[in-house]
């Protein structure tokens, strides 16, 4: 079964060609990077007029790089939410248009589903059911994965989510956009243990999440060099920050993996990129007797390979869109 996947949910136009929702014949990504860098950020209504302008084209040679043609498909599968609403609907309505005109079956797909399924992109895969924390710049969430389409939240961010304070706290340094990657680099150059941020643990067992008053904390650090007119130690408070995040970042997937009494762990989403948090995250599961799965980034990051995965399971199942089917911005899965 040939399966395109498109997906538009924030600032990245992706599309890619499965066969039979596990094999990836092609995966295309178009970054909007040059036009929301200046910015610090995304702005919507940017997004949404280049999503307009490359889903075709993205389409096209994510076909050409598979050697398929529009009529060889069976499936096609978009992104429904969460995210923007005016990206989703570039992808969502042309993947219903084009289904509609080719007479083939169209689903809708969480994005959030696809991050929790990335794993299965690649071998080995995890094996059912499992823990995943999924880290990016609009989600940080826990989940226990119980099949391809069952999915239990577990705990979620209450303010800003982990990739969002990273770019946050480099628009206060002045580092650039996007911040994880810029931090993350600065970080390496910095000592950890500089200084000493607050970690938000929140009730006891709460496997929620809350990053707001870390960053907050970041300003009011900065705030009082630069009110002495002192020279910023930047390597160190991007170390201490980072440290800061993938603490309870780790410490509380860790946690759900005792709680719910499974072996294996996954970790997913942008933020997985993240060399420091990758590293912390496979130390301490190799510690708890956790096997620890993280996809290639390059199915971290937003891709429409992982939506083409969780799509062809959702169709499986006999799930298919209603013609006046229509997105949504907040997350779906609990």
């Amino acid at each position: 079964m040939l399966t395109l996947a498109i997906e538009s949910s924030c600032d990245d136009t992706a599309a890619a060609v499965l066969v039979d929702g596990r094999t990836v014949l092609s995966s295309i990504v178009s970054s909007q990077f040059d036009v929301h860098a200046r910015y610090g950020g995304i702005v919507p209504e940017l997004a949404s007029r280049r999503h307009i302008e490359t889903v075709w084209p993205v389409v096209q040679e994510a076909l050409t790089i598979a050697g398929v043609e529009l009529t060889d498909l069976d499936l096609i599968a978009a992104t429904q939410g969460p995210g923007l609403i005016g990206s989703l609907l570039v992808g969502f309505t042309f993947a219903k248009g084009l289904a509609l005109v080719l007479n083939i079956p169209c689903v809708g797909v969480d994005h959030m589903a696809g991050h929790l399924l990335s794993p299965f992109l690649e071998e080995p895969a995890p094996q059912f059911p499992y823990i995943a924390l999924i880290a990016s710049g609009g989600n940080t969430s826990l989940y226990r994965v119980g099949s391809h389409t069952k999915f239990r939240c577990l705990g979620r961010t209450r303010d800003d989510a982990a990739g969002e304070a990273f770019d946050k706290v480099a628009k206060l340094l002045d580092l650039g956009y996007p911040g994880g990657p810029i931090i993350s680099r600065m970080a390496m150059e910095g000592d950890p243990a500089a200084i000493t941020f607050p970690r938000a643990w929140l009730d006891q067992d709460s496997l929620d999440f809350s990053f707001s008053g870390l960053k907050t904390a970041v300003v009011n650090f900065v705030n009082g060099f630069r009110r002495k007119d002192l020279p910023l130690p930047v390597a160190d408070i991007c170390a201490s920050f980072q440290e800061a995040v993938v603490e309870v970042l780790v410490s509380k997937t860790i946690r759900a993996a005792r709680h719910m009494g499974t072996e294996q762990v996954v970790l997913g989403g942008g933020v997985a990129s993240n060399l420091r948090l990758r590293q912390a995250m496979a130390e301490q599961s190799k510690a708890a007797g956790l096997q620890l799965f993280v996809p290639a980034p390059v199915y971290c990051t937003d891709n429409a390979a992982m939506i083409g995965l969780a799509g062809f399971y959702r169709f499986q199942r006999g799930e298919v869109l209603d013609p006046d089917a229509d997105v949504y911005s907040r997350p779906q899965l609990h």
